[in-house]
């Protein structure tokens, strides 16, 4: 049985041997003017992943056969559809346009495509190239990370799209450590705690909006005393001691007096630790609370402390006659200096 078996001489059968004839012109030439006397389709299409692409191809009043292929298959021949792909419908067939339409694209659907055309007998073709953008996706990211002061990190943020997506870091902080880096991986060497906080993804490529995603950096450091002051209080009122630390993770405070450790609740003192904060507070005090105090702050990575004095109302008078008394010694002096020099 011959190639078109029973339809030896039927129009579909010369279809099928002119349009395998094309096949034999490389795919994707464009057509050379005074190849066809028909106008050349646009050499590309281009259209978003999802959208609906439309091919158009040009005739006039000579032609007697048509159709659209593209790179393995026949899809429309005339009127009758070969392809089996629901998506690929007819728009046009009249006497100066043949078009069809391929709804919902994907990238698959990306190649060159051929409008064959009969005119007595002589096959002539055009051809147009389907351009699919994909707009960018985020496909891999770091999951948050926490690690100690002075290691090193790399961030990775892979995405895919079409045309190729650039990917770009930012780091989201408030302070003077912000910066805008390029490229799938972002490296940090000798990370500081002012480099911890939300890093941020972005992979764009001009198709559709960009594709965004963040990645949380925690930073361990140790604890530094940031504010510890003396606190002047009578005797018989209150009195409270406050000590600050910041520190990842959140510092514990321990209090002394000297060498011994203060225990909550116990000699009429209550200790209140609230995140970055410590208190020591004395409910009536005494004589005997008046001295120095020693706040420490410890987490895993180290400790810090601070030396703050409770003291009464008595020593801050005697501490200012003190300087008091020192400048006025410093000024007689002075003068007795200034005496002696004009003497001579």
């Amino acid at each position: 049985m011959g190639v078109c078996g029973y339809l030896v001489l039927s129009w579909r059968c010369l279809v099928v041997l002119s349009l395998r004839l094309l096949f034999l012109v490389p795919a994707g030439l464009p057509v050379r003017s005074g190849d066809s006397p028909f106008s050349k389709v646009m050499d590309n299409v281009t259209v978003r992943q999802g959208d609906n692409a439309v091919l158009r191809c040009n005739l006039d009043n000579r032609v007697t056969r048509v159709a659209w292929l593209n790179r393995s298959s026949i899809l429309f021949a005339g009127f009758d559809k070969w392809s089996i792909d629901p998506r690929v419908i007819l728009l046009n067939n009249t006497s100066t346009e043949y078009s069809i339409q391929i709804k919902d694209v994907d990238v698959y659907d990306d190649g060159p495509y051929v409008c064959s055309i009969l005119t007595n007998n002589n096959p002539k073709a055009s051809r147009v190239h389907l351009i699919v953008q994909v707009p960018p996706r985020i496909a891999n990211i770091s999951t948050d990370i926490t690690v100690n002061e002075g290691s090193s990190i790399t961030l990775m943020c892979l995405a895919i799209g079409r045309p190729e997506p650039t990917v770009t870091w930012r780091h989201l902080s408030s302070r003077a450590h912000r910066f805008v880096s390029e490229g799938e991986y972002l490296e940090v060497t000798e990370i500081s705690k002012e480099q911890s906080g939300v890093y941020e993804c972005s992979a764009s490529n001009d198709v559709s909006a960009p594709d965004v995603r963040k990645v949380h950096v925690t930073v361990n450091y140790p604890p530094f005393i940031s504010n510890a002051r003396n606190t002047g209080a009578p005797i018989g009122q209150k009195g409270i001691l406050h000590c600050e630390a910041s520190a990842v993770p959140f510092a514990v405070f321990e209090w002394y007096k000297e060498d011994r450790r203060l225990l909550n609740g116990l000699n009429g003192v209550r200790i209140e630790n609230k995140g970055k904060q410590s208190m020591l507070t004395f409910f009536n005090v005494s004589e005997q609370d008046y001295g120095n105090y020693t706040c420490v702050a410890m987490n895993k990575l180290g400790n810090s402390n601070a030396s703050i004095i409770l003291y009464g109302p008595g020593a801050v008078h005697d501490r200012n006659n003190a300087a008091f008394a020192t400048h006025s010694s410093f000024c007689l002096l002075l003068t007795l200096v200034l005496q002696y020099v004009l003497k001579f």
